[in-house]
């Protein structure tokens, strides 16, 4: 047996990084090593930069943040690994100015994904790192796709026993950068997503082979969908909610609604409460 870690930590630390595509030096520190004081952390992400494998933008507000993000070349590296395979970041997740552009929103999800795994660990539930995807493609034919802000996979129980039911989850962050109207449209596109089979030329559907929605090629359940809300204060989050709701109200959403889960909440209160709380 060797008595070394063989890179598990550094391994972990960029495997998290193309997988969240982008997190600031404590939000990296919280999700992979929170039992070790954090200068550790920041000693762990230096060595991974001196490697070619990360690199970051500093932000210039007060503070200076460090935001770290993969090099093409350290992704290249990970999704080699089983625990990323599938995986491809975009061509724009290694592009410091890109990075910039795109940091509110991407360190509010990967906030939130911190929300769902320190809960995880305060209740005994199963939600490790790597169990929170981003941007994940799914087609709906005629060229467009669904791309979640992430895809969430927790399950109930304790770690050690046989665990409880797996949960998943599409999740939406809205910084509400679009209107209420747009945020709600996205129940349609889900709406879609649900129904939609792909045709296969020169395949015919039989009773031995019927038509597959392509989703039941990754998912046993439909995932639930969650609407984490940030940005604005509590008249802006209920405007929100109502246009949700009002949206619900789409005879043509009917068959969706009834069979998944949708529910709306707060980024504050995910902080503040959990998200096992009654947010």
């Amino acid at each position: 047996m060797i008595g070394v870690d063989a890179g598990g930590g550094d391994r972990l630390a960029l495997a998290v990084l193309v997988q969240h595509r982008m997190a600031t030096t404590e939000q990296m520190h919280w999700v992979i090593a929170p039992g070790v004081q954090i200068e550790q952390t920041r000693r762990r992400l230096a060595r991974l930069r001196e490697e070619g494998l990360v690199d970051r933008i500093t932000l210039p507000q007060a503070g200076r943040r460090r935001v770290w993000f993969p090099t093409a070349y350290g992704a290249r590296i990970a999704c080699e690994w089983p625990e990323l395979r599938g995986r491809r970041p975009s061509r724009t997740a290694s592009d410091p100015t890109a990075v910039r552009l795109k940091v509110g929103h991407a360190l509010t999800v990967t906030e939130t994904a911190l929300a769902f795994l320190q809960d995880a660990r305060r209740s005994g539930d199963m939600c490790r790192p790597l169990d929170w995807m981003t941007e994940v493609h799914h087609p709906i034919g005629n060229g467009e796709a669904v791309i979640p802000d992430a895809l969430l996979y927790y399950q109930r129980g304790p770690v050690d026993g046989d665990g409880g039911p797996m949960l998943r989850a599409f999740v939406e962050v809205d910084r509400a950068t679009m209107g209420p109207e747009r945020l709600a449209a996205k129940l349609t596109s889900y709406a879609r997503l649900h129904s939609y089979v792909p045709t296969v030329p020169g395949r015919r559907a039989t009773l031995q082979n019927p038509p597959m929605e392509e989703w039941r090629r990754r998912y046993p359940l439909f995932p639930r969908l969650l609407f984490v809300l940030d940005g604005t204060g509590p008249a802006g989050i209920e405007n929100r909610i109502d246009a949700l709701r009002t949206a619900a109200r789409d005879l043509a959403l009917l068959g969706f609604l009834h069979e998944v889960p949708v529910l709306a909440a707060p980024l504050t209160d995910l902080l503040q409460d959990g998200p096992s709380a009654p947010v």
